[in-house]
């Protein structure tokens, strides 16, 4: 390769499920994988806007991703077109998979949201997840899934969720 061209960026299909069907599917560029955790970039997948109220993923966002292949959850850093970063928005997954180009994760309905400034630590769709039934059909699952929100919560709460990411 010639000593003026760069390096092709490698990338990924990032594939979320949710109840066995395929929730999103979108492009990332891989930023590291080390055996256990898998870092991504993307733009904002979504359509058009999505407001929670207490934040707003819009085109122009960057997400940085962090996939865990020995965690229950994935972390989401948001940042607005102009850099800024507007919190981590934060999903209980199952154990990510990465097989080639492509990474799996399987949504379990619950969430976490921090802001950028750590003010504003919250839970959400614990109703979806208590209507998923996951409870019944996969008790350890669900068991593992609580646990999982739990220790995101206190480290977001806390000062250890900075060193998650680094």
């Amino acid at each position: 390769m010639p000593a003026n061209s760069a390096e092709p960026t490698a990338r990924v299909d990032v594939v979320l499920v949710k109840a066995g069907r395929t929730k999103i599917r979108y492009e990332a560029e891989l930023l590291d994988d080390d055996g256990t955790r898998i870092a991504v970039r993307a733009p904002w997948a979504g359509d058009g806007v999505r407001d929670f109220g207490f934040v707003r993923f819009e085109s122009g966002d960057v997400f940085t991703e962090y996939y865990w292949r020995d965690r229950w959850y994935s972390v989401k850093e948001v940042r607005d077109a102009a850099g800024t970063l507007k919190g981590w928005y934060c999903d209980i997954t199952r154990p990510a998979r990465r097989t080639g180009a492509e990474l799996v994760a399987e949504d379990l309905d619950l969430d976490l949201w921090r802001s950028a400034d750590g003010t504003d630590v919250r839970r959400l769709d614990e109703d979806e997840f208590a209507e998923s039934g996951l409870a019944q059909t996969d008790p350890q699952a669900a068991a593992a899934a609580v646990a999982a929100l739990d220790e995101l919560e206190s480290l977001a709460r806390g000062s250890g969720f900075e060193a998650l990411l680094a």
